[in-house]
């Protein structure tokens, strides 16, 4: 069995490019349907703030 794909399946399986392109239209519909959650400064601060407050922990602070 000779892929470039590490047993990757379905979405991990394609290409990157393909990946993206899918992305991109699935945050375009989000976005038009009016479901896709639009962060304002504060809450982008809030999350940011969340998502790197353990780096320290998980030996992250060298990056």
């Amino acid at each position: 069995m000779a892929n470039n794909n590490d047993n990757k399946r379905g979405f991990a399986a394609m290409d990157e490019d393909k990946q993206r392109e899918i992305a991109s239209q699935g945050g375009k519909a989000a976005h038009a349907s009016g479901n896709a959650h639009e962060f304002d400064s504060r809450e982008a601060r809030e999350a940011g703030k969340q998502s790197h407050k353990n780096d320290d922990k998980r030996g992250r602070n060298n990056e």
